[in-house]
């Protein structure tokens, strides 16, 4: 038997259908009836800020947005918190050691299937550009390359650490009014 038949005979053949009790078409196992749940992804990531008050943000070299400026942030992995993933991310991504204050927002993308999570941390350490950033730079609010963002969400969590940056504690944010259609 070649290899492509030995993994043909054991990759499952799925179709599409309601199953009982649901309201949307998922994918189902023909041979055992499991059903495939496709759920949205998890980002993590924060907005950085050193003891100058001055912002951390990356040049993603990766798509989507490759040469857009960003926030520290990614996908969660598995058997991790959303705090050690924000965590991870500022350390790929700027190899910088943050702390995390507390949660910003909680922002729904719908349109890409995303929930992202946002944090306000500290810088604790030097930054230099992780593998999937072009560079890193601390920036004064007046500095920060606003048409060059990478995302909507990304102004929104800039936007929301200003209005809370002097405030000890507040209740997280979620998506701006009339932020429905996301384009990018």
């Amino acid at each position: 038997m070649t290899d492509e038949l030995a993994i043909s005979s054991i990759t499952p053949d799925f179709s599409t259908a309601v199953p009982d009790g649901d309201d949307r078409e998922r994918r189902i196992c023909n041979t055992c009836g499991f059903v495939d749940y496709v759920n949205p992804k998890i980002v993590a990531g924060s907005v950085v800020t050193d003891k100058d008050g001055k912002v951390l943000l990356c040049r993603r070299a990766i798509e989507p947005r490759k040469g857009f400026w960003t926030l520290p942030a990614g996908f969660m992995e598995e058997n991790e918190t959303v705090e050690q993933a924000a965590q991870r991310e500022a350390k790929e991504e700027a190899c910088a050691d943050i702390r995390i204050q507390q949660m910003l927002a909680v922002y729904s993308v719908p349109r890409i299937s995303q929930v992202q999570i946002m944090f306000r941390a500290r810088l604790e350490s030097s930054i230099d550009s992780g593998p999937e950033s072009l560079e890193v730079g601390m920036f004064d609010w007046k500095d920060i390359p606003w048409s060059e963002l990478a995302f909507p969400t990304v102004i929104w969590a800039l936007t929301h650490y200003a209005a809370t940056r002097h405030l000890q504690a507040f209740p997280p944010f979620t998506n701006p009014p009339g932020t429905e259609k996301i384009t990018r």
